[in-house]
């Protein structure tokens, strides 16, 4: 798989108007944890975004103790990634599996975060 290089650097707008809290994935968290291999970022990043939108499918029609579990590995891989915002709604998930405003909320940031890194690929 190659990487588009481009869409992974941080552009120097000399402000950093644009912070990585902004973005549905923090990129400095992310090159940290692939030792700034942008090749790998890619590759960890399509994966996590298969990963996720199976976890989503598991929490739709499961129990839930089954919905508690896909929602604590949605929010390791998130949090591995720097999908932080992805991390803390499949917490509230995790915390409250009955409370269908979660289950919204995090489908709503898997979906932000899977358009994000499609963008990416472009």
């Amino acid at each position: 798989m190659t990487a588009v290089s481009i869409a992974f650097d941080m552009p120097d707008n000399g402000n950093n108007s644009h912070s990585s809290e902004s973005r549905p994935i923090d990129f400095a968290h992310l090159a940290v944890q692939t030792m700034g291999d942008k090749e790998l970022e890619a590759e960890v990043l399509h994966l996590f975004a298969r990963q996720a939108r199976a976890a989503l499918q598991e929490m739709a029609g499961g129990a839930n103790d089954e919905v508690v579990a896909a929602a604590h590995r949605l929010r390791s891989a998130a949090n591995a990634v720097g999908a932080f915002a992805v991390a803390a709604a499949a917490l509230a998930v995790e915390t409250d599996p009955d409370n269908a405003a979660a289950r919204v909320g995090v489908a709503a940031t898997v979906i932000e975060a899977e358009n994000f890194i499609l963008k990416l690929s472009r």
